[in-house]
């Protein structure tokens, strides 16, 4: 690790052992530095549980479970990131400057989760709280199981999007493919379409006119029982 001035901080992850990498990562956010992580190398786990006010910058892809469990870090990732970015993160904010893999934001209780690209399938899976933004297309089974919470996506859905919603909710402004078992869309309120553009804009997205849709549970499954097994499959 080298430290540049006060608040900036070089860190390179090569090959070195992961722990030692997060040891420092997490070391250097707790104080408030701004840190760049060099040869990420597509590397699995890279700033896990971070909780400081500083900003990681991580120059290039990284693998799977980039970000997990953070709460209050703030993550910049400047190429691709791979499964379940942001995994149960609690606060903070992780940036996607290219797309993400499966399972992006998985579990997630807070925070914002902006993917500049694609997401994979079944983005905010058991999603809790927060907000995921996708400046693209969404894969198959996104929101599946979303417990609360928004997914917003400015580009289109691919096959079952919104499979078993409780009470999260899917914004999507392109085309719908597919919806998935047990999801309907309405139009949404004028108060949440600002509350969602508002969003979109402090994240930098530029304001424009979208034709949102939004997915909802239709809570035939809220009431489902055994004996009824055969008209949920019908659903």
């Amino acid at each position: 690790m080298t430290t540049s001035s006060k608040t900036e901080v070089s860190i390179n992850s090569g090959h070195r052992p992961l722990r030692e990498v997060n040891r420092e990562i997490r070391a250097a956010s707790e104080a408030g530095h701004r840190v760049t992580v060099s040869e990420t190398l597509s590397r699995h786990n890279l700033g896990v549980g971070l909780s400081g006010p500083g900003l990681v910058k991580f120059d290039g892809n990284v693998g799977y479970y980039c970000g997990g469990l953070n709460n209050g870090g703030q993550v910049h990732i400047t190429g691709n990131s791979g499964w379940a970015t942001g995994e149960g993160m609690a606060a903070g904010l992780i940036t996607v400057d290219g797309s993400a893999g499966m399972s992006a934001g998985a579990a997630m209780r807070g925070g914002i989760l902006h993917i500049r690209g694609n997401a994979g399938p079944r983005c905010g899976i058991t999603q809790k709280s927060g907000d995921i933004v996708v400046e693209g297309d969404i894969g198959y089974l996104t929101g599946f199981m979303s417990h609360g919470g928004r997914i917003i996506c400015l580009g289109n859905s691919i096959g079952s999007v919104g499979d078993s919603l409780w009470q999260g909710t899917v914004w999507v402004a392109g085309e719908i493919e597919k919806l998935g078992i047990d999801a309907e869309v309405i139009t949404p309120s004028e108060e949440d379409v600002a509350d969602v553009d508002s969003s979109l804009e402090r994240l930098g997205i530029a304001p424009a006119v979208r034709n949102w849709k939004q997915i909802v549970a239709g809570k035939k499954l809220w009431y489902f029982e055994a004996r009824d097994a055969k008209k949920w499959l019908m659903i």
